[in-house]
């Protein structure tokens, strides 16, 4: 059963923060030493990070948008290959969706 924020609604949600200058600057405090700040991701997206998302869950399927919390590795390997994204990306972004899902999930719950 699906509830509450699909997956699509979710990347909409982080299109207003693509290239925020601020953002841009918080992900520098967090830079790992190869200067990805891949943690940081969800909170300030570049333009190419966000665009590599768009794709990615363009091509992804009903049943996978639907199953978002069981995709082996090796699915999310394929969908990041076939759209042309960074695997570690795509799983940070599917991470944050279904933790985001979990909570709001428990907060229901807890009402």
């Amino acid at each position: 059963m699906q509830t509450g924020m699909s997956i699509d609604e979710y990347l909409k949600t982080l299109e207003r923060f693509v290239g925020d200058p601020y953002g841009a600057q918080v992900r520098g405090h967090f830079r790992s030493l190869d200067g990805a700040g891949e943690l940081a991701v969800l909170q300030s997206p570049s333009k190419d990070e966000y665009e590599q998302l768009c794709r990615a869950t363009a091509i992804m399927t009903t049943a996978e948008k639907d199953r978002d919390a069981d995709l082996t590795e090796r699915q999310i390997m394929r969908i990041a290959e076939d759209a042309q994204a960074d695997p570690a990306l795509l799983a940070i972004f599917l991470n944050g969706y279904v933790l985001m899902k979990n909570k709001a999930g428990n907060s229901k719950k807890e009402k």
